[in-house]
Formats: structure tokens, sequence, C-alpha cells
């Protein structure tokens, strides 16, 4: 299973997905990896920072969407005042 995770001022929002289902053709497992991409993208054009993040390993900065991680965290950029 995949997650995307985005931080907001509500905690987080999250979007799961299978990735063995989404590759067998499963539909509604496709429309969820295309969902997570797209919340991605528009994430990142906001510019936040994307990290991927799997047991045991350190974290990992990350420019493209990776269907294939266990869990994905955006963090929006910080502004200063």
């Amino acid at each position: 299973m995949g997650m995307l995770r985005v931080m907001s001022r509500r905690g987080d929002d999250r979007v799961n997905w299978d990735q063995q289902k989404a590759l067998a053709g499963d539909l509604e497992a496709m429309a969820a990896v295309r969902e997570a991409e797209r919340i991605f993208a528009q994430e990142r054009a906001k510019g936040a920072t994307a990290f991927r993040v799997e047991p045991g390993k350190p974290i990992q900065r990350i420019d493209a969407f990776d269907e294939t991680a266990e869990q994905i965290v955006l963090v929006p950029r910080v502004v200063g005042g």
C-alpha cells in the first residue's frame, strides 16, 4: 500500500493506493494513483517539498511522484513574516 500525506493546518490529508491492484488493472486503484499523482503535482507547483518515508531507511527528498513509495509526505512551503 502507498500513502500520500499532505501536511496542512488541519493536520494531514491522506490518499491511499494499492500498487499491486493498480498494476493488475483495478480501476479504483488506478484512479487512486492518478489522484495522488495529481495532488503531488499541484502541491509541488505551490512550492511544497516532498519526502519518501520508509521504515528502517533514511528519509529521502524526492522531486517526482513515485507510486512504489510506501509513504510520501508533502510539506508546504514555510512562509515567514
